[in-house]
């Protein structure tokens, strides 16, 4: 049983009269996010490549076009402040990739970087955005550079976060043990609590309003992962600082200043080896940059997305 509202169907469904709209700006008024009073915020559905994907659109017609790719075992609804600051000024596009979110699981338990990049371009080209702004996070920040060197000059510019072609060995075990050792629960309380533990910078109560977008409630009663976390091993080859080389776009980016996965001196040297890198860190924020601080990251990434315009 799924405990989030989405479109039943290709049809886009008005979100703003839900109960978890209402639930975001109780959020957003918390962290003081300034957001429009009249927001364009819908789930839709569109099929590319044979897999159905769910996605948010937030902002009207016209505007500058942002899609936004999460980080691994997260969805498309961990930007939704992001988004919802966003939507007066931008259309943007916030994608649950394969295995993850509302979106189908992979057949073929195919979840290579390079699928999920191959996705993102083919979704890019099925709603027709044009050299659009594209946010990654961490697994939505690798597949972001593996559009960028696959597709040059596909995005007017990128902002890749807590992510880069140095990462932590010891930061990424801990992600994966998370990720790996909290799959089902009998209560959702259990979940908030080892939730809050891993990310201390977020509180339980922002962290319970959003928990219904990453599980579900199996017929036995037990929550669980929306996630699939079946694997097929993969050879995909991960991208070295003479691949980022060839990224000509302006390209922001951002570090959370108490990551565990991109440390500093990895971040000075993928900075460099862009041709148009700016490096900015966001205080009080570990990996989870836009999640922990959003107000901080939202000033962080403000002034670079608009310049690009």
């Amino acid at each position: 049983m799924h405990l989030n509202d989405f479109a039943d169907d290709l049809t886009a469904r008005d979100m703003t009269g839900t109960d978890e709209f209402a639930s975001l700006l109780q959020s957003a008024g918390d962290l003081g996010i300034p957001h429009s009073p009249d927001v364009r915020y819908v789930s839709r559905h569109t099929v590319v490549r044979k897999l159905r994907f769910h996605f948010t659109e937030w902002g009207d017609l016209g505007k500058p076009q942002i899609l936004l790719l999460h980080g691994g075992n997260q969805s498309s609804h961990s930007w939704d402040l992001v988004s919802l600051h966003l939507s007066d000024r931008y259309h943007v596009f916030a994608l649950d990739q394969r295995g993850h979110g509302d979106s189908e699981w992979s057949p073929d338990q195919d979840y290579s970087i390079d699928a999920k990049a191959a996705d993102a371009m083919a979704f890019i080209a099925d709603q027709g955005l044009a050299a659009p702004i594209v946010i990654g996070h961490s697994m939505g920040g690798r597949i972001t550079l593996t559009m960028a060197v696959q597709n040059p000059g596909f995005a007017r510019g990128l902002v890749i976060v807590d992510v880069g072609p140095e990462i932590s060995p010891a930061g990424a075990q801990v992600i994966h043990n998370f990720v790996t050792n909290n799959v089902e629960f009998d209560d959702l309380d259990e979940f908030v609590e080892r939730v809050a533990k891993y990310d201390p910078f977020r509180s339980k109560e922002h962290i319970g309003r959003t928990v219904k977008y990453n599980m579900l409630r199996r017929a036995d009663g037990k929550y669980i992962s929306k996630v699939d976390h079946r694997r097929v091993p993969v050879s995909t080859s991960d991208l070295t600082l003479d691949d980022v080389a060839t990224i000509a776009c302006p390209t922001l980016v951002v570090r959370g200043a108490e990551s565990n996965i991109l440390d500093p001196e990895p971040a000075e040297r993928f900075v460099a080896a862009l041709p148009k890198g700016t490096l900015v860190t966001v205080e009080n924020a570990g990996h989870n940059v836009h999640g922990a601080n959003t107000p901080g990251f939202l000033e962080a990434i403000g002034p670079f997305v608009d310049s690009l315009n």
